[in-house]
């Protein structure tokens, strides 16, 4: 004892032991207290706080229901499980661990059983819209998880609920959000209301912040008339977009085809890779001109360069108008019989020659390629002519003279091919009906007279002259 007594103080000498075995404590001979009482020195102990203080602890359980949070009072808080994040059925377990120091809102020191409620989300909420105050008023940048889907868009955690609609998640609007779910987004405030609880995120706004110079050089990088590639990222009634590899251009569904389009989805579906030319650049707006048929052949300019004014082609009967008829005698290819081109004798209506589906041979009068306007008549093609060269190789040389005019009857016994076309099917179909073919004679055998409302004969009438085109 002696030894320890040399080396020890005596106010820190723990106590000792009798002879009997009964243990004697140490005595306290230094005050280490100072000025305050012994009272004042109990009572810092117990910490001091009100409804809506926030507090912080540690936890000290955690259970299915709720978690028990040790904060220096009397008795330890509880957080029920509704109060512990913003999120809804969330397991406590996956929010806050054992030993774990958090936040706490005072929500109501003694409830009914005597039990001091607290909120973490609350807290959380509390100091959240401190900072997110701060940078709204800084134009600042505010990040956090997508934590569910809800309608019209998407609800970020950002300390609290922040509403991001669905036409600011992208640069263009985006019709399936669940993806987006457990990623970490940046987004800019746009609305801020305390009061009213509410918080209106755009990303939108961000993407364009900081996408900003590159779209700028990109535009500059893009010329009127040049083609580029690229794949369609949305399809939409007047259009379709198409991602250029920086940013979006529309084709306008003028711009789809040349042939008469429905609707956008008919000719292109989202994925599809496509090439285009850009129409225009508009560097104020930020948009994008494109044209999709501009990259394909112009069916009129093909046409007009395969074929000749005075040529017969073979065609089917689309529509019917007061002044003629309209006939289909290419791919998106349609020209006019005028009513004054459909017979030798006068004609009233064009039914009384045609009928919508009628399949029949008429010969080129006119080709407006400027105004894309065909003339066609079938009065002319009555009289013969050069047939067209795709009807033409189909039936051997010696069919025709030098002219290229059908001459003889073909024996087709000997030949055998495959037409191509419907066309070809037909006319081959007609010749090896009739073997010779004179289409002015045919007229002449089957025309019938013209007769008045009370079927006497008419004379008939040389209309060819007649200038009125409806």
């Amino acid at each position: 004892m002696s030894d320890l007594s040399s080396t020890t103080s005596v106010a820190e000498q723990p106590g000792s032991f009798n002879e009997a075995g009964e243990y004697i404590p140490r005595q306290v001979i230094v005050d280490d207290l100072g000025d305050v009482s012994f009272e004042d020195a109990i009572a810092k102990t117990i910490i001091e706080f009100d409804d809506g203080d926030i507090v912080e602890g540690s936890v000290v359980k955690v259970d299915r229901d709720e978690v028990l949070l040790d904060i220096g009072f009397k008795s330890e808080g509880v957080i029920p499980a509704r109060e512990l994040s913003i999120r809804h059925d969330v397991d406590p377990s996956e929010v806050v661990s054992v030993g774990e120091r958090i936040e706490a809102l005072v929500l109501q020191k003694e409830d009914k059983e005597g039990r001091l409620i607290l909120s973490k989300k609350r807290a959380q909420y509390e100091r959240a819209w401190g900072s997110i105050e701060k940078i709204k008023q800084a134009n600042g940048v505010v990040s956090g998880p997508v934590i569910e889907v809800v309608k019209g868009g998407l609800i970020i955690d950002i300390g609290l609920r922040g509403f991001l609609p669905a036409s600011l998640v992208e640069l263009r609007r985006v019709r399936d959000l669940q993806p987006y779910v457990g990623k970490n987004l940046d987004a800019k405030i746009i609305e801020l209301d305390k009061n009213r609880n509410n918080v209106v995120l755009s990303r939108r706004a961000w993407l364009e912040e900081t996408q900003r110079e590159q779209r700028e050089e990109f535009l500059e990088n893009l010329k009127p008339g040049e083609v580029r590639n690229g794949i369609v990222s949305s399809v939409v009634n007047f259009g379709a977009f198409v991602d250029l590899g920086g940013m979006d251009g529309l084709v306008h569904v003028s711009e789809l085809s040349w042939k008469h389009v429905d609707h956008p989805s008919s000719v292109v579906q989202v994925g599809d890779e496509v090439q285009v030319q850009v129409l225009d650049v508009d560097f104020d707006k930020e948009r994008i001109s494109l044209s999709l048929k501009a990259t394909q052949q112009d069916p009129w300019q093909e046409f007009a360069n395969a074929h000749a004014v005075g040529e017969l082609v073979y065609g089917r009967v689309t529509k019917l108008v007061p002044f003629g008829a309209f006939v289909q005698i290419g791919e998106g290819i349609e020209g006019l019989v005028h009513i004054s081109e459909m017979a030798v004798h006068h004609v009233d209506v064009p039914e009384q020659v045609v009928a919508p589906g009628e399949e029949l041979w008429v010969k080129i009068i006119d080709i407006d390629l400027q105004r894309r306007r065909i003339s066609l008549s079938i009065k002319q093609a009555a009289e013969g002519g050069e047939v067209a060269a795709e009807y033409r190789e189909h039936f051997g040389e010696h069919a025709y003279d030098e002219q290229g005019n059908y001459v003889g009857s073909f024996d087709y016994s000997n030949v055998e091919f495959t037409p191509e076309t419907e066309a070809q099917a037909a006319w081959a179909e007609y010749l090896a009906e009739h073997g010779d073919i004179n289409p002015a004679k045919e007229a002449e055998s089957t025309q019938e007279p013209a007769t008045d409302t009370q079927g006497e004969t008419l004379p008939s009438q040389d209309v060819s002259s007649d200038t009125d085109e409806g």
